[in-house]
């Protein structure tokens, strides 16, 4: 069992950066995979970066490839997306998941933080 909490979203101007930050509740935060996800208006959630638990492999959207970083802290049970160069269509909800190592989908997830990026 794992909680997550994200922060850092907040209102942003076109080109600049933000840092999210999501703290995890758990005895064993290496027993998990972590991600990031978003969701804007009327769009369905969708992944855009993933880390593995050793911090080893990451992935990322190609919408975000090159502007964002996924890192993790398994002494501090936090998973860090750094997000540069931001969008307008970067504007959503940005939520954090977990899966366990043995498990192929995420079912872990935080309440969700938002990001708005203006023009």
């Amino acid at each position: 069992q794992v909680q997550l909490v994200e922060s850092g979203g907040r209102l942003v101007q076109a080109g600049g950066s933000l840092r999210l930050s999501c703290a995890a509740s758990t005895r064993s935060f290496s027993d998990y995979h972590m991600a990031w996800f978003r969701q804007a208006p009327g769009k369905e959630r969708g992944l855009i970066a993933s880390i593995t638990w050793s911090g080893a492999n990451t992935y990322y959207a190609d919408s975000v490839k090159g502007r964002f970083t996924i890192s993790r802290d398994n002494a501090e049970n936090t998973v860090i997306l750094q997000m540069n160069s931001l969008k307008v269509e970067d504007t959503a909800v940005y939520y954090c998941a977990a899966r366990p190592l043995s498990l192929a989908r995420y079912n872990y997830w935080g309440q969700g933080t938002q990001v708005t990026v203006s023009s």
